[in-house]
């Protein structure tokens, strides 16, 4: 499948017609932007979405006739709640699909600049979806493109959904934002509603966790072999909506919880708790008054969907392989045996290079860790302004952050030309047990991977007096084979620190490289909340 282009001129005019003015979101193989429709003067959404290489010649017409067709039957059924299609054509490889602006921001933004929902808001917005997909279910139609990016939800809390007819219009099981697919659009199959309700339990999960079940990968097929193939990351902050959520994303699509059965745990769940459904409605009135403004409608979400867009690729890279947890070896003062191992950290990422912007206040000379022992000659302690310390080897600092927002973020360490890498991770989206976490969402990640073997068992462990895991695994980067040491501990309420300390296979049993891990582990400290 041809990808949407990085960038299209805001100056030329999609079908002679409609101008581009600026990005207002963006996923996988599709994109949004604010436009203008210039024979009306009326603003508009147009959606840019990439066509498969060789269609056939009279894919296009089929194609934009059944997206019209499917957007007026929808307005006749949910009128108010479908964004009607005013134009759909095929240009250049690309699909563009033409709307009347929607007063709304899309759920996917609103994720990125928000963080994760509370259960009572994911709800509301849940069964305003449902009502959406029932009522197209009913009449015999699936979505079967259902992702954040086709969800816009108004100042109100309503919701507009877009992207019916998409489903089928091309030989491509789905037709953009794989990570949301089905496990049936995966193995191309046959779809159904169930695969509708796959999609409303893949957002409700991402609404409560902050990041989807399946992490969006390098490439489509990538995605969709992860959706289909790789166990459900078990939800931690869905609250009374867990059991909703995993119904709905069961891989049989036969035993995934019926739309009565859905609605009802939504009903429940805002009759339980009115006032925070009230509040909600109320504060999200308030932030489209004071936040965004008047003219919020028009073009005020752009530059937040810009960030958003950066963001993601962060999100990904450091709550999906980052949140892992990672750190020392069992007991504070030795480096891990040979039996234990580790992969590389730089495999997922080649050693940085250095940034202007550094992540803490810089190396300090002082003569003791942070525990009060006497570090190794050749050491200096830095600080983080995240809220950890850790001993360095001398001329080493933090050469690059990865962040998504308040939710997590790594740092890595090393020095010019050393090819050796610390990388320090925190989240705040973790699961209960260290080791199910590096075995179901690190691991998975890991094995894609040139060369990827893990060394021995995942063990548990404790590391100053946190429950723990150690992981270590061999990998290849550019020709070299590297071996990185991992271990993560979790503080408490779903968060957690790792450490993942990489060199070159070769030199693994260096003297020089065991005191450093041992160094690592030893000094490290998080600072008293």
């Amino acid at each position: 499948m041809a990808m949407v282009k990085a960038r299209v001129s805001t100056a030329e005019l999609v079908a002679g017609r409609y101008r581009l003015v600026d990005v207002v979101q963006r996923e996988t193989n599709r994109v949004g932007y604010y436009g203008e429709d210039m024979e009306t003067e009326r603003p508009c959404l147009l959606t840019q979405i990439g066509l498969p290489d060789d269609p056939c010649p009279d894919a296009a017409g089929r194609t934009t006739s059944r997206i019209l067709r499917a957007s007026e039957r929808m307005g006749l059924l949910r009128p108010g709640h479908v964004a009607p299609v005013l134009d759909a054509v095929e240009e250049s490889g690309s699909l563009w699909i033409v709307t009347d602006w929607i007063d709304g921001t899309p759920l996917g933004e609103l994720i990125l600049q928000q963080g994760m929902f509370n259960h009572v808001r994911a709800a509301r917005i849940g069964l305003e979806l449902l009502d959406v997909l029932e009522a197209a279910h009913v009449a015999g139609i699936t979505h079967g493109e259902l992702s954040p990016g086709q969800v816009f939800v108004g100042g109100d809390g309503s919701v507009v959904v877009t992207g019916f007819g998409l489903a089928g219009a091309t030989l491509a099981p789905r037709v953009a934002a794989p990570s949301y697919a089905s496990p049936e659009q995966a193995r191309d199959e046959r779809i159904g509603p169930a695969s509708d309700l796959w999609a409303l339990g893949a957002i409700l999960y991402t609404m409560v966790e902050g990041r989807p079940p399946y992490r969006e990968r390098d490439r489509p097929e990538a995605t969709l072999k992860g959706v289909d193939r790789l166990p459900l990351r078990a939800p931690v902050r869905a609250g009374p909506l867990t059991q909703v959520v995993q119904g709905l994303l069961r891989k049989d699509s036969r035993e995934r919880l019926s739309r009565p059965a859905v609605r009802d745990t939504f009903v429940r769940v805002l009759n339980e708790d009115p006032e925070t459904a009230t509040q909600e409605m109320g504060q999200t009135r308030l932030r489209r008054r004071y936040a965004v403004g008047p003219t919020w409608s028009r073009r005020a979400m752009v530059a937040g969907t810009a960030l958003a867009v950066v963001t993601v690729a962060a999100a990904v890279l450091v709550v999906t392989n980052g949140r892992s947890n990672d750190s020392g070896p069992a007991s504070a003062g030795s480096a891990p045996g040979a039996s234990a191992s580790a992969g590389a950290p730089t495999a997922q990422s080649p050693t940085p290079s250095p940034s202007p912007s550094q992540e803490g206040t810089g190396s300090k000379p002082p003569t003791a860790s942070p525990s009060g022992t006497a570090l190794p000659p050749g050491y200096r302690t830095y600080t983080s302004r995240d809220g950890f310390s850790v001993a360095l080897p001398e001329g080493w600092k933090a050469l690059r952050t990865k962040r998504t927002g308040d939710l997590a973020y790594r740092v890595f360490f090393s020095a010019d030309g050393d090819a050796r890498t610390l990388a320090i991770t925190y989240s705040e989206a973790l699961g209960s047990d260290p080791v199910a976490v590096w075995r179901d969402e690190v691991q998975p990640d890991l094995e894609e991977r040139s060369g990827f073997r893990r060394i021995g068992d995942i063990e548990a462990t404790t590391y100053q007096g946190y429950e723990a895991a150690d992981m270590e695994w061999v990998s290849e980067n550019d020709g070299t084979r590297l071996r990185t040491f991992g271990r993560g501990f979790l503080i408490g309420d779903h968060r957690g620190y790792s450490l993942r300390w990489t060199t070159p296979e070769d030199d693994w049993d260096d003297p020089a490289n065991r005191e450093a891990l041992d160094v690592f582990l030893r000094t490290f400290r998080v600072a008293e909340d």
